[in-house]
């Protein structure tokens, strides 16, 4: 698909993650007017850069995602009204996988109990046998994607020996052993730590729920930086109240914000993270890289890279 380029927007919604101005100010040498803009200026671009979606955005040539994830876009939509949708896989492995080890570090190290009681100014040690080390011990990573390789990558330079669940029982470089989808039950039974990185479809909807919870040890620890629909909610505070697992650290839930009635607040055994696993204050350059490149390939009259729609 061929169109001329003269106005890319850089949507206001972006703010959630990083200054608007500053990924336009970075992009300002292409070859078209690059600004920032709301609601009322998409329909005078040709392409947009945002985190939210808009019904607006089915009349520009081009969207492209901030994030990896586009389950927010209507794709059906996008097709009929021939709209490009880009996202940006392959910008957050190393930053995603150095989140998701500080999850294990700090349950491993008991710093978020070091935290806690700093608040309350309490000189109180951890038990003698309530921390460990990483290295001997194995996590699970369903997902063996873009997040999924970073994790790997990270934890194994911690001594993790990691495993993977992906549809297809193909190795992966990074992971020691790879499990077909249908053997999730079994890739998390003996896990210490199983690490959730899978985007969110009709097939991995509630992928976690009761059953999957049952199937794993009751000293393990659960990592979702995926999508909190991913998680059967209920069943896993659940399962965490009822001592079946030894606690959580969630970047993602099924309502964002996270409502302060969820009793997931108050669990000492969970760490609550708003949704920024992927944040570095590269972003922004880092989405400016996807960009630019297929700015050039739309010149080139390549394909673009990263294209979903």
């Amino acid at each position: 698909m061929r169109f001329e380029l003269e106005r890319l927007g850089v949507h206001e919604s972006v703010e959630a993650v990083f200054p608007p101005a500053e990924l336009a100010a970075s992009l300002s040498h292409l070859p078209a007017e690059v600004a920032v803009i709301g609601d009322d200026e998409i329909a005078g671009c040709d392409a947009v850069v945002t985190l939210e979606h808009r019904e607006a955005f089915l009349e520009v040539e081009w969207v492209h995602s901030i994030q990896a994830g586009v389950d927010r876009f209507p794709f059906d939509e996008f097709e009929d009204h021939d709209v490009i949708l880009t996202n940006s896989t392959g910008i957050h492995d190393r930053t995603v996988g150095e989140t998701v080890a500080g999850y294990l570090l700090m349950f491993a190290r008991r710093l978020h109990d070091h935290v806690a009681n700093q608040q309350e100014r309490r000189w109180d040690r951890p038990e003698w046998d309530a921390a460990f080390t990483l290295p001997g011990s194995t996590a699970c990573v369903v997902g063996t994607g873009t997040l999924g390789k970073g994790v790997a990558e990270t934890l194994g330079g911690l001594g993790v020996r990691v495993t993977g669940v992906r549809r297809s029982g193909d190795p992966v470089p990074g992971f020691d052993e790879i499990y077909t989808t249908d053997r999730l039950l079994e890739a998390i039974a003996d896990a210490e730590f199983v690490i959730v990185t899978v985007p969110l479809t009709d097939e991995t909807h509630h992928l976690f729920d009761a059953e999957a919870f049952d199937a794993m040890r009751d000293d393990a620890y659960f990592v979702n930086v995926a999508r909190g629909s991913v998680v059967d909610e209920p069943a896993l505070i659940d399962a965490l109240e009822a001592d079946a697992l030894a606690g959580a650290a969630l970047d993602v839930f099924e309502a964002e914000p996270l409502p302060e009635d969820s009793p997931l607040w108050g669990m000492d055994e969970v760490i609550i993270s708003p949704h920024c696993a992927a944040y570095t204050r590269d972003y922004f350059r880092d989405t400016g890289d996807i960009v630019r490149e297929n700015v050039d390939r739309l010149a080139d009259g390549a394909e673009f890279h990263n294209r979903v729609v």
